[in-house]
């Protein structure tokens, strides 16, 4: 009975997991109700099988530790996926990575052509000047003298881009045809050269008016296409009269091959495009359209916003008779102007320059050069008559 009653005195510690204090204590009282012959016997046992008992406690302890740690959740990894399920799965993984390659897919941005310009090629850009222009080049003159004030390899033939629409407009011009005749934008209008785009869309209807105006100031290729296949005896007589002006101007280093400047044949140097600069500023109606900053023009039931592709055009600074921007990628970044500067009238015409905003610092570099040797020229005359 007293052995039995050890081992159930074992097995509370077992459950309770008491420590050697309390099992002690725990013993003195539970022996108070034993008589003296079984407290002798108790106590000479127990004092033998104590040690054992505090190392049985200790396993148990550990036991019940190593338990406690195989009960908790281990990390679960994913089944293998079998053969019949495999296509789902694979298709829904694939469509979770499409979607997350979706989401991490950065802001589509839209193609340059980085291809060299022909002047580049021809190794213009590394020739010098005293203005350091970027462009490769440059001519200004004074328009009421002709007196060349700087220059930079004007005798250059290269594609001209949309600096081409000035002659377009000069050849309609000289046709005296209806401004007012309206004109369908068909597919033959789209640029096949290019593939530039157009906010004409095809079967948009306007007048030959509207078109010369969006050809000159927004440098609209579908509007000037449409003007020269819409010309008595269509786009080859069209041409024909354009190359016949030029050669009539004195351009002997000119030639085009269509109206809006999209294609790299059309071709001219900076003195022939001066020529043409001096020329047009002569139409009133060139004068008026091309440095226009901006017009709404009626397309069917719309109503579209054009604007200048040229800044200038709207500075306080400048006073522009005329001007014309271009660009494609054989061609460089162009610009052509007539304006006043310092009082005098002069032409300003830059080539294959190497960025957008690099032809508007050339003219802006210009400007002040002039001004200042206007500036000079006056103090000098007032040294001299003093």
């Amino acid at each position: 009975m007293l052995i039995l009653r050890d081992f159930f005195y074992l097995g509370t510690l077992q459950t309770v997991l008491m420590t050697p204090a309390k099992f002690t204590m725990y013993l003195a009282i539970e022996s108070i109700a034993l008589n003296p012959l079984n407290r002798l016997f108790s106590s000479r046992v127990l004092n033998s099988c104590l040690p054992l008992c505090f190392l049985a406690l200790m396993s148990f302890s550990s036991q019940a530790a190593d338990n406690e740690t195989s009960r908790k959740p281990m990390a679960v990894k994913k089944p293998a996926v079998s053969a019949q399920n495999a296509p789902k799965t694979a298709a829904k993984n694939t469509s979770t990575s499409k979607t997350a390659q979706k989401a991490r897919k950065p802001a589509r941005q839209q193609a340059s052509d980085t291809r060299p310009s022909f002047g580049r090629i021809a190794g213009l850009h590394q020739g010098s000047d005293a203005l350091d222009l970027r462009s490769s080049v440059a001519l200004v003159i004074d328009q009421d003298t002709h007196e060349v004030l700087l220059r930079k390899n004007d005798l250059a033939v290269l594609p001209i881009a949309s600096l081409t629409k000035l002659m377009t407009g000069l050849v309609i011009s000289d046709a005296n045809l209806l401004q007012s005749e309206m004109i369908t934008i068909t597919q033959e209008d789209v640029d096949t050269e290019k593939g530039s785009t157009s906010r004409l869309a095809v079967g948009s209807v306007l007048s030959r008016g509207d078109l010369l105006h969006l050809a000159l100031m927004s440098s609209e290729n579908r509007a000037a296409h449409a003007l020269g296949r819409t010309y008595p005896g269509g786009m080859p007589l069209f041409v024909k009269a354009m190359n016949d002006r030029a050669k009539g101007l004195g351009m002997t280093s000119t030639h085009y091959v269509e109206p809006t400047g999209l294609s790299s044949r059309n071709q001219s140097s900076a003195t022939d495009l001066a020529v043409l600069v001096g020329a047009a500023y002569d139409v009133p109606l060139l004068r008026e359209l091309s440095t226009s900053p901006g017009a709404e023009v009626a397309v069917g039931r719309r109503t579209l916003q054009y604007n200048t592709t040229n800044r200038l055009v709207k500075s306080p600074n400048w006073d522009i008779g005329l001007q014309k921007t271009g660009y494609i990628s054989e061609a460089g970044q162009c610009l052509v102007m007539q304006t006043k500067v310092a009082g005098r009238k002069i032409i300003m015409v830059f080539l294959d320059s190497a960025g957008k905003l690099s032809r508007i610092a050339d003219a802006e570099r210009v400007r002040r050069w002039v001004e200042n040797q206007n500036a000079r020229s006056t103090v000098a005359a007032a040294n001299t008559a003093g």
